[in-house]
């Protein structure tokens, strides 16, 4: 039997404007959007990752009652939410890049951990980390 995880949501305040930030400034393409009334799944996904794929949710009915549909967009907007990580060759190069299609950032990059990385956040308030990818060592290529 196969498993794995194929979708992982967020939820987005708006999903037109999610879906331009996602598509036009970070690069991901249109992997599914139906609606279903006023029901809307929309997903992207990376061009390098093609098996995954990143729902862009609107909190609210039928998934949510009104409360529940205020408070998770109160708690995303103050960016509460776990962030979500971008791995990159280069996080120096794409915080250049990134930064000049419009994407905010909160953190520039920094060295620490061994590693090189950033941070910025989505129109709705979802927090990224945008981490410079370790190179493989001989021992980790080979297996």
């Amino acid at each position: 039997m196969t498993q794995g995880i194929n979708v992982v949501g967020l939820y987005v305040r708006d999903q037109d404007e999610a879906l331009a930030f996602y598509v036009e400034k970070l690069g991901f393409r249109v992997h599914t959007d139906v609606r279903n009334g006023n029901y809307r799944w929309l997903t992207v996904q990376h061009p390098e990752q093609p098996s995954f794929q990143l729902g862009l949710f609107k909190p609210g009915p039928p998934i949510h009652d009104a409360a529940t549909t205020q408070t998770l967009s109160e708690v995303v907007a103050k960016g509460a939410m776990p962030p979500l990580v971008l791995v990159v060759d280069d996080c120096r190069a794409a915080y250049e890049r990134l930064s000049a299609y419009g994407v905010e950032f909160i953190q520039e990059p920094v060295d620490r951990y061994g590693a090189v990385d950033a941070g910025f956040r989505d129109p709705s308030g979802n927090g990224w980390k945008m981490i410079e990818a370790k190179p493989k060592s001989e021992s980790q290529e080979s297996k």
